[in-house]
């Protein structure tokens, strides 16, 4: 998979950009949020990247933080929510407010999202709001960097973790609930690599005991 490119911004008309890698041109779809942070086209660029692989696309989304390539990757997961709509709500909202939305389940927020309907906005509110770390009601904002990187640590050793169990056969659906109960029996206070491990493990044995 392509995690990450770096080179020359060719050309950029929102949603999409062309990056040209050492002679070879990438597509990229990216939010509006990265799109009004990037430089002038022929600046070197470096985006962060998921590729979305289906029976008659292969698509490549770009971001410029990991926060939201994190928040893309578990809104694709939801039912009902694929790239397109995740990419949209991106657009739509920051991190940080989608966050907050979730967390208080502000149901009103999240409809005032393009695409949103109530019901997508609720079903949002309920599957998001047990897969996000919580940070003690803290404004992620106004969190200090230590307590940004614990948080940020957190999400991608889901995401490791629940990409392991699926790998394993396990379906997406169950391999995001074993980690999901299994991240919040554990403190993860390793870096993110071992911190996945635990969390594997823990859903496995968890698992096994059920």
């Amino acid at each position: 998979m392509i995690g990450r490119i770096s080179g020359i911004l060719i050309e950029k008309k929102a949603p999409q950009l062309l990056v040209d890698v050492q002679g070879v041109g990438y597509e990229l779809l990216v939010s509006l949020t990265t799109f009004f942070d990037l430089p002038e086209n022929g600046d070197q660029v470096t985006l962060l990247t998921h590729l979305v692989v289906r029976e008659d696309i292969q698509q490549l989304y770009g971001f410029r933080e990991a926060s939201e390539r994190e928040l893309f990757r578990m809104l694709i997961k939801i039912s009902g929510v694929g790239p397109k709509m995740a990419l949209t709500i991106l657009s739509g909202m920051n991190t940080k407010d989608f966050f907050e939305s979730v967390q208080t389940s502000d149901i009103d927020r999240l409809v005032k999202l393009p695409g949103v309907g109530k019901k997508t906005a609720e079903r949002l509110a309920i599957e998001m709001k047990d897969r996000l770390p919580v940070m003690s009601s803290m404004d992620i904002n106004k969190a200090g960097s230590e307590e940004k990187e614990k948080f940020h640590q957190k999400l991608g050793a889901q995401e490791e973790a629940e990409s392991v169990l699926v790998a394993l056969g396990y379906k997406p659906q169950e391999a995001t609930r074993m980690i999901t109960i299994a991240s919040n029996n554990i403190d993860i206070a390793d870096n993110e690599k071992k911190a996945s491990e635990k969390l594997i493990r823990l859903a496995l044995k968890s698992k096994v005991k059920s």
